[in-house]
């Protein structure tokens, strides 16, 4: 792999602080990262981050559980959690209009009480949820608010590079720059492509190249078609 390529994820930097390996800053994060640098310091001791799928909301939130010790929620289930069985530091994953708000509510409620904090994810900002209970959507209102939009090139490429690198993988730029034109544009579409070419270059036992990543893009946009 070339220098320039190496050179991507270093010229954005990771971010060991948090306890995560090769958290990388850029412009499409750094408000959210911004937040979590003020941590415990929250307004209303909570914080809001919303974004397109595959943006990195959750890895976001699990820099936060990391670091505060954090339990995980899926909203869909909140209604069957106790929320005093958790620790004191909550995230609540894709939250929505759907959510059960008092069990929502509660489980902020039980939070605070003991000194935590919540960290909710959402795909949508949260004006557009629309909720019945005043008192839930007034805590809402005080918290931090953080957007996260999906990678740019310089991002995505350094993503890109390190999923290599950690599978001992050796990529030309010509391989990156193919994946970079024609990839959907998220982290998860990262992990997937490069598992792909980890797999593919194995069973056939030959260097990844760009005809190798065309192969694997196509045969995965013809699945999605079925």
């Amino acid at each position: 792999m070339s220098q320039t390529q190496s050179q991507l994820a270093l010229d954005l930097g990771q971010r060991e602080a948090f306890g995560q390996e090769d958290f990388l800053v850029a412009p499409c994060n750094e408000e959210v990262v911004a937040w979590l640098d003020r941590w415990p310091d929250w307004p209303g001791r909570g914080l809001i981050i919303h974004g397109p799928a595959g943006c990195g909301k959750t890895h976001l939130a699990h820099v936060y559980q990391t670091i505060a010790g954090a339990r995980v929620v899926q909203a869909q289930i909140i209604g069957q959690v106790d929320a005093y069985a958790l620790s004191a530091h909550v995230v609540v994953e894709d939250v929505d209009s759907s959510i059960e708000e008092l069990a929502f509510l509660h489980l902020y409620n039980s939070a605070v009480e003991r000194g935590g904090s919540v960290l909710i994810t959402s795909q949508v900002p949260p004006s557009s949820w629309q909720f019945g209970l005043p008192d839930l959507q007034s805590r809402l209102n005080a918290l931090g608010l953080g957007a996260v939009g999906l990678p740019d090139d310089t991002l995505l490429a350094a993503v890109l590079v390190k999923l290599l690198a950690d599978r001992q993988l050796k990529v030309g730029e010509e391989v990156v720059s193919y994946l970079l034109r024609h990839m959907e544009r998220s982290f998860q579409a990262a992990r997937d492509i490069v598992s792909a070419l980890d797999d593919a270059s194995l069973a056939v036992r030959r260097e990844i190249t760009v005809p190798l990543a065309r192969q694997l893009l196509e045969r995965h946009q013809d699945l999605e078609r079925e």
